[in-house]
């Protein structure tokens, strides 16, 4: 019953089909995708949903104001980023410890090795909005650092972490 010939047919009727299948795939994005592009910058028009774009950076409550309702235990959930790189009891890791880092003074861990613009800083302290615009972007806040983490893009999230480790002393 399956000789050779029986199963060539049906090998060629899968390929047949499969060549089908990619040849209406192909039409079917020629149509509905003018030009073969796929993004949103081609549309020819746009409908109106009554959402208002995400205000922009700058826009929205302070940090005060986001700091004011940070909630710590969240902020513990936030901790897990950090964790790789950093310690909460006193010793250093890959990175400085941050146990009671907020209101600390910068580059104040004993015998950890910081970059030069962190040490340049030593003057200054942790406060918790330092520690915000260090946390959403370290490289835009020291340039140089030798911190590789690319920080937390949402206020409510660095608050959270903030207040947290304010927490740990």
């Amino acid at each position: 019953m399956f000789d050779t010939m029986t199963m060539t047919k049906v090998v060629g009727a899968g390929c047949g089909s499969l060549l089908v299948f990619m040849l209406g795939g192909w039409a079917a994005e020629i149509i509905y995708h003018p030009g073969g592009a796929h993004g949103a910058e081609n549309q020819a028009y746009v409908i109106d949903t009554g959402v208002e774009e995400a205000p922009a950076e700058g826009e929205g409550p302070s940090f005060e104001e986001i700091f004011a309702s940070a909630d710590a235990a969240a902020g513990e959930r936030a901790w897990s980023k950090c964790r790789a790189c950093h310690k909460l009891d006193g010793t250093d890791g890959t990175g400085p410890h941050l146990d009671g880092i907020v209101n600390k003074a910068k580059a104040a861990s004993e015998g950890y090795a910081y970059s030069p613009v962190l040490a340049g800083m030593a003057s200054e302290t942790w406060t918790p909005e330092s520690l915000d615009a260090f946390i959403q972007s370290p490289r835009n806040y020291a340039p140089g650092t030798k911190m590789s983490f690319a920080g937390i893009p949402r206020a409510q999230e660095r608050a959270d972490l903030i207040a947290y480790l304010a927490t740990q002393n």
